[in-house]
Formats: C-alpha cells, sequence, structure tokens
C-alpha cells in the first residue's frame, strides 16, 4: 500500500504539482479503499481522517488525477462513476452479471497487442487502457 501511495504522490510532484496534505490524505484513502470508490464515498473516508478537506478538494484532485492518467472513471451500472487507480497504466475487471461481484486482476498481454496493432492501425499513441469482461462467476454459475 506504501509504495502505491508514493508511485502516484510521486507522479503529482513530477508532474509539477504540490503534495498538499490534503492530496496526500485523498491518495492514501484511495489507495486503502483498493483503489475503488465513488467521488461521494472518498470525500466521506477523506472527512473521517481531515474533517477540514473540502468536497470540492477531493473532486478536483480526482479530476487531476485522471488528468495525469492515475486514475479513471468506470460506470458499472450505478449510475454514480467510481473511480479506479490505474497499475501501470492498466486496470481490470471480471464482472459478473448475475451477482455484480468484481475480480481485479492484473495479467496483461493485451498492453503490447494495443500499442502495436491498434495503436498502428488508428495513427494512435496508447497510454493506457481500462479492460472489463462480463460474464457469471463460479457461484452464479453452479446455481
Amino acid at each position: 500500500m506504501i509504495d502505491q501511495v508514493k508511485t502516484v504522490t510521486d507522479a503529482l510532484t513530477a508532474e509539477g504539482y504540490r503534495l498538499t496534505a490534503a492530496r496526500q490524505a485523498i491518495v492514501e484513502t484511495l489507495v486503502a479503499g483498493g483503489g475503488h470508490c465513488s467521488a461521494d464515498e472518498l470525500v466521506d473516508s477523506v472527512h473521517k481522517q481531515m474533517p477540514g478537506v473540502g468536497r470540492m478538494t477531493v473532486y478536483r484532485t480526482l479530476d487531476l488525477l485522471c488528468q495525469l492518467g492515475l486514475a479513471r472513471p468506470v460506470y458499472q451500472g450505478s449510475g454514480a462513476a467510481h473511480f479506479v487507480l490505474m497499475r501501470s497504466g492498466h486496470h481490470h475487471h471480471l464482472i459478473c452479471s448475475v451477482c455484480g461481484q468484481i475480480i481485479e486482476f492484473e495479467d496483461c498481454v493485451l498492453e503490447q497487442i494495443y500499442a502495436e496493432m491498434i495503436g498502428n492501425r488508428f495513427e494512435f499513441q496508447v497510454q493506457g487502457h481500462l479492460l472489463e469482461f462480463h460474464g457469471q462467476c463460479r457461484d452464479c454459475r453452479n446455481t
């Protein structure tokens, strides 16, 4: 967890952004939550640590993390965006269409395929990706 916080905070400072106490708390809270949460959930969690951090500070920090490619909003049927940390520029989910379970996995052979095949085809420089597979988990298939 500490390594992931350091990776995100180092990326912020490398881009010339100040690492304020509020930003530090927001990043730590996002990482501690597994890198998945809605903006409102993040606001509530950050307020428990630092009651003085305003809602707009959390929203602006999420926007900044997204702008830098460190986080992305995902919409998984709930209507509200959930934000995920983009570890190493990519993030992967298996989503059960029956129970809604989300399984994260790190294995990625797609990065090279995207960068070479799809990137070249569309003259596009791929910088990261969010991949979701939808289907049924083992428990739902066996019931």
